[in-house]
């Protein structure tokens, strides 16, 4: 009994998380959206249209705040969620729309993150990048192809920054909202689900239960 409370316990957070994950999303795309109204997706002009936009643009500096929290807390509770349906022991057949969707959608909001990586044009995201294009160079068959895909040829340059600035904004952020649709619309599923056992349980139990005094009645008067 107290196994099955616990379980549902963590059904709930993880139908809060799943919540609070598309909510998390939504403020990403939203803020993404109002910040390509300034941003220049070249090299060097990144930077400055970046600095224009904290400095200059009314509240341009809260929406870029909001975006990177929002980009950075999403990972971590995609990631909580996917724990927290673990211990729950949401693995189930029954689970499975939930369970790709949240997988999905953690790797897409990652994939958003190192896309961001180079977008801001500044010393650390360049280097980082620069050290990750190794990484992925080395991938047997298909790593050289890869890297000169995302950078476009050559080095780095504006090119590799359109690129990755068309993978963040057009295709992952977009996989990443209707990945995270999929993951809550299978969880509310779920819950949905499990508010129904739960009612078709109770009806059986109250007739358990005023079976036992007529049992133990009966015992008395024999």
């Amino acid at each position: 009994m107290q196994n099955s409370q616990f379980e549902t316990v963590l059904r709930r957070i993880t139908t809060i998380l799943s919540v609070v994950i598309i909510t998390l999303t939504l403020i990403g795309a939203t803020t993404g959206i109002l910040l390509s109204f300034y941003y220049e997706p070249a090299s060097g002009a990144a930077f400055r249209s970046l600095e224009m936009i904290t400095k200059e643009v009314s509240y341009g500096w809260l929406f870029r705040k909001a975006h990177q929290i929002a980009g950075h807390g999403v990972i971590v509770i995609a990631v909580a969620n996917i724990v927290v349906m673990f211990l729950g022991r949401q693995f189930n057949q029954n689970w499975l729309t939930a369970w790709i969707g949240g997988i999905l959608f953690t790797l897409s909001a990652i994939g958003l993150a190192w896309t961001a990586m180079i977008l801001g044009w500044d010393q650390e995201g360049y280097w980082r990048f620069s050290i990750e294009l190794g990484t992925i160079e080395a991938i047997p068959l298909i790593g050289s192809q890869l890297r000169d895909i995302l950078i476009g040829g050559g080095g780095i340059s504006t090119i590799t920054v359109q690129h990755l600035y068309t993978l963040h904004s057009y295709i992952i952020s977009v996989a990443a909202i209707i990945l995270a649709a999929v993951h809550l619309v299978g969880v509310l599923g779920q819950e949905k689900q499990m508010h129904t056992e739960v009612s078709q349980l109770k009806p059986q139990q109250n007739a358990q239960s005023e079976l036992i005094p007529d049992i133990g009645a009966s015992a008395v008067e024999s």
